[in-house]
């Protein structure tokens, strides 16, 4: 999963027409450890759709401008609108973000 470093790699990343998942994370969120040890089944399962990870710490304006309040948090894009939001509450087990993509 490649890691956005900059607001317009970005901007430009959510344009696309195929849906984008942006996992929102930080490196000492616990949550996040976690989530990585199953993500990866996840997105094989899902590689129709691109996948990228973001720092909420390094990029804040990013997560506060789509109301990302918990860590991780799956973000949906496609043609730069968000079509979908998997809060953190949501987003501990493999089985919770499977339910979530299903409907993608």
């Amino acid at each position: 999963m490649k890691e956005i470093q900059t607001l317009e790699e970005f901007n430009e990343i959510i344009q696309s027409e195929k849906i984008v998942i942006v996992k929102f994370f930080t490196t000492w969120c616990p949550d996040c450890t976690r989530m990585d040890l199953f993500i990866g089944d996840i997105m094989e399962a899902n590689a129709d759709k691109t996948w990228y990870s973001l720092n909420k710490d390094e990029l804040p304006s990013i997560a506060e401008k789509y109301d990302v309040m918990g860590i991780p948090s799956l973000l949906l894009f496609k043609n730069g609108e968000k079509i979908g939001h998997l809060h953190s509450a949501n987003a501990k087990t493999p089985e919770q973000v499977e339910e979530f993509l299903q409907a993608y």
